[in-house]
């Protein structure tokens, strides 16, 4: 579990003092997270890390560069924000990873930007949308 830890989360992951705002999206970023970190084999799975402008959520890289790499941005839906339905918090998901340039990482790395895949996750409560 160490060499997980070590590899995959972030210090962000673990924030020691947790806004309302941010607590349930850090639920359902850890639920994910376990759910993907079983992938260790065939990809390095990484949390809250620094790309571009800003930090992903997860990103999921294949250690064969021939294979597809995933981004997740994870937003719980806020109708404070003027947000509806989970169709509108999917979308400003997907707007983060294109404003904030998340991946950079996998371009500098020499991925294929169609081997890139870019995924919003809006939830509200126990629904959940993926676009």
């Amino acid at each position: 579990m160490n060499k997980v830890a070590l590899n995959t989360f972030s210090f962000f992951d673990s924030g020691n003092k947790p806004s309302e705002e941010t607590e349930p999206e850090r639920f359902y970023h850890g639920f994910v997270l376990g759910m993907v970190v079983d992938l260790a084999d065939r990809y390095t799975v990484r949390s809250n890390r620094e790309s571009g402008y800003g930090r992903y959520d997860v990103m999921i890289k294949p250690l064969d560069k021939q294979e597809k790499a995933f981004i997740f941005e994870f937003k719980v839906l806020n109708r404070d924000d003027d947000e509806t339905v989970l169709e509108d918090t999917v979308a400003n998901a997907l707007r983060q990873i294109e404003q904030k340039e998340y991946a950079a990482e996998l371009a500098a790395e020499g991925f294929a930007p169609e081997k890139i895949r870019k995924y919003g996750f809006a939830f509200e409560g126990k629904r959940c949308l993926i676009g």
